[in-house]
């Protein structure tokens, strides 16, 4: 399947996620709302409309919903790279893993992976 493109709102919520798996609806809403203007149900919506696009699974734990990514950091990310390399920037993938090897947003496992998926969207 390929990944389909992610909105800001979906960034928002998989980066809290791919901090801490298995997180239930009020615990994403405690992490984003800092960050966002979303009411509690906002969260929900975008949680659930995630489910039905199937970047996210939700399974029932003491009776609470709780969620956990699809979609890998490095997969996330490849997309937010391939959006901002070709739409804002107009430069080449390279580029800005490089630029990612600098930082600590992702391990250099992360990094192959995300340069991996990268090399194979080209094709």
């Amino acid at each position: 399947m390929k990944l389909p493109d992610l909105n800001k709102s979906e960034y928002e919520v998989l980066k809290v996620i791919w901090k801490q798996e298995n997180s239930s609806v009020r615990e994403v809403h405690d992490r984003v709302k800092s960050s966002t203007t979303w009411a509690y149900t906002t969260t929900k919506t975008h949680m659930d409309r995630m489910v039905k696009r199937g970047l996210l699974q939700r399974s029932e734990r003491d009776n609470v919903f709780v969620y956990q990514s699809l979609v890998s950091k490095p997969e996330g990310i490849a997309k937010m790279v391939q959006y901002f390399a070709d739409r804002v920037l107009e430069v080449n993938y390279s580029s800005l893993i490089s630029m990612f090897s600098k930082s600590e947003a992702l391990s250099d496992e992360e990094i192959k992976k995300l340069n991996s998926i990268l090399e194979n969207e080209d094709d």
